[in-house]
């Protein structure tokens, strides 16, 4: 294949493009969580998880929205969780939707593909994400929770935004803007590296290869699309605009749908680090529900829209 000045000028315009958008709506909507953030601290959210087991699917889920954990700092929260007894399924209602349903991943949504999908992403992920923790209690997975994690007595502690107290009277605003900031840097190289390769498939790849391989025509796009998307992990703010370039050059939403949900849900470092709490069949469970998630997303996605 011959690469063009024309190419070149096309993967310039949209990394200038993408690199500007998605560098200000992650400032944003960071800035924002890190006010949530410090008026709902990780302590708090644990103490609500473990006194309101009734309604505590819901809460979780929906605490998962505003707690936009990465996933390796999701399982030393969780293991906190474990440790205060929250409530089996609550916690894994929480695992699940804390790395799909952050702010940064909605917005992101949005912004991209629109408001209309951004808004169907939010209440497939929710719902599957629910009846999963429901489903894993009543089946009794808990079971399957290492003994010595209720043992542990080190706290975890999550790598989410704080806005602690640090012995240095500093204006709250500005304390919460430094820890933005410093988040931002720690993502910045792979927010780029995503931009750029997204900007290099939009610009260069030939939009017949795309088309044959995962438009809507090919039945199996889908599920192939969920299964490569766990150990092709890239961290949301890098997947969203490599897939919307994806979706520029022909694939089919519903693929671009299921790689999401399997690369922002699920990755290999996640799953080792989940080996040290729960044993393999656990392992399974969750990884066949991340899964079918992103395949019912991406067929649910295909059919009503």
């Amino acid at each position: 294949m011959t690469i063009t000045i024309q190419m070149l000028q096309e993967t310039l315009n949209m990394f200038l493009f993408l690199g500007v958008e998605l560098t200000l709506l992650f400032l944003l909507i960071s800035y924002l969580v890190g006010v949530l953030q410090h008026y709902i601290p990780p302590e708090k959210i644990s103490s609500i998880l473990s006194g309101r087991k009734g309604k505590g699917y819901i809460v979780a889920g929906l605490l998962g929205v505003i707690t936009p954990f990465c996933s390796c700092s999701t399982i030393p929260f969780l293991k906190g969780l474990l440790r205060a007894r929250a409530g089996f399924g609550t916690m894994m209602v929480f695992l699940f939707a804390s790395p799909l349903l952050s702010p940064v991943i909605l917005g992101l949504f949005a912004v991209t593909f629109g408001l209309q999908v951004a808004v169907f992403y939010f209440f497939v992920a929710m719902t599957i994400a629910v009846i999963a923790g429901y489903s894993l209690e009543k089946l009794g997975f808990e079971q399957y929770v290492r003994a010595g994690v209720y043992q542990e007595v080190t706290p975890g502690k999550a790598c989410a935004t704080t806005c602690g107290d640090s012995g240095v009277k500093v204006n709250r605003w500005l304390s919460i803007w430094h820890s933005t900031w410093g988040d931002f840097k720690k993502v910045f190289p792979f927010l780029m590296a995503g931009i750029a390769l997204g900007s290099v498939i939009y610009g260069v790849m030939p939009t017949d290869f795309v088309a044959e391989v995962a438009s809507e025509n090919n039945p199996l796009a889908v599920p192939v699309a969920a299964v490569i998307g766990i150990p092709l992990y890239i961290r949301a703010e890098a997947v969203i605009p490599l897939s919307a370039a994806l979706a520029s050059k022909g694939m089919a939403l519903g693929a671009v749908m299921a790689l999401i949900i399997g690369s922002a849900g699920a990755s290999l470092t996640e799953v080792i680090l989940l080996k040290s709490l729960f044993k393999n069949q656990m392992i399974i469970a969750f990884l066949t529900v991340v899964i079918s998630m992103a395949i019912a997303a991406g067929y649910l996605y295909s059919y009503l829209f």
